[in-house]
């Protein structure tokens, strides 16, 4: 079955409107706002309206990580924000709209919420995806996202998803865990291997990322040439963060090099 990113007008024929109703989790790379992008881009090309009814953002209590750079757009990153953005689903339609990030004109509504606050821990009464099961997972999830560029396992096929990290190559933990292929991770990365890293599922609610579980698992690994593979650069949304950890910075001196960025960003956010 061929996979289908944006609709087609044939697939809309008869549509008069759209309603976007998906709970997102307030990262670049969480594919749902990619989808509101291609929907909305759709609808607008289509003469549809697009009705966002709005959700809170579970990582909305801060905003965070290098801006995309558009040499690294791709379906995991598709606009120049932070890897955490600190918007809600409505907010973030709001912003393709107002920064023209879709070349027609879309009829957008927004549901607004009554009282949010994006400061309040908000867990999902239902979770967004099979290997995000819990606000732990959710609340790990923009740090931990990144070890998906290398050979380094998030958990897939585990009971943990997202809320340990792990590698055959890493030496000096003494925590381990087994990937299976099973329901929502067919063959996960390391599948029936042990890997040896970090258990998080007690770790302290997180309010930026965190780098430092990146940067020692890049400097204990055994084989640093095969650490990375190409699909981090799309991740990070720039190939600055990858060359910045081989080339030996710490965190504080990578994340002065975002501010920049942050700043602006945070001006201009809707």
């Amino acid at each position: 079955m061929e996979k289908i990113k944006k609709p087609t007008s044939e697939q809309l024929n008869g549509i008069d409107i759209i309603i976007f109703d998906i709970q997102d989790v307030g990262a670049r790379f969480y594919t749902y706002i990619s989808t509101l992008h291609y929907a909305m881009e759709a609808a607008g090309e289509n003469n549809i309206k697009v009705i966002v009814l709005d959700r809170p953002n579970p990582n909305g209590h801060y905003v965070d990580g290098p801006i995309l750079e558009k040499e690294f757009k791709s379906f995991v990153g598709m606009h120049e924000v932070p890897i955490v953005h600190g918007m809600t689903i409505g907010e973030y339609a709001n912003m393709i709209v107002g920064e023209k990030w879709i070349d027609d004109s879309c009829e957008l509504e927004v549901i607004n919420m009554i009282n949010y606050n994006r400061n309040d821990l908000y867990e999902l009464p239902i979770k967004p995806s099979p290997n995000l099961p819990n606000s732990k997972s959710i609340n790990l999830y923009p740090s931990l996202c990144l070890f998906e560029g290398t050979n380094v396992s998030v958990g897939r096929g585990t009971d943990k998803p997202f809320q340990h990290f792990g590698s055959p190559f890493l030496k000096f933990y003494s925590y381990a865990f087994i990937p299976k292929s099973g329901p929502g991770s067919k063959f996960p990365k390391h599948e029936n291997k042990t890997c040896t890293g970090r258990n998080l599922e007690n770790y302290p609610y997180l309010s930026s990322i965190n780098l430092n579980w990146l940067i020692e698992s890049f400097k204990q690994t055994s084989n640093k040439e095969d650490f990375f593979n190409n699909f981090f650069d799309k991740l990070a949304g720039t190939d600055k963060l990858r060359t910045q950890i081989i080339s030996g910075l710490n965190e504080k001196e990578i994340r002065s090099s975002w501010e920049p960025g942050l700043k602006e960003f945070k001006k201009n956010k809707r």
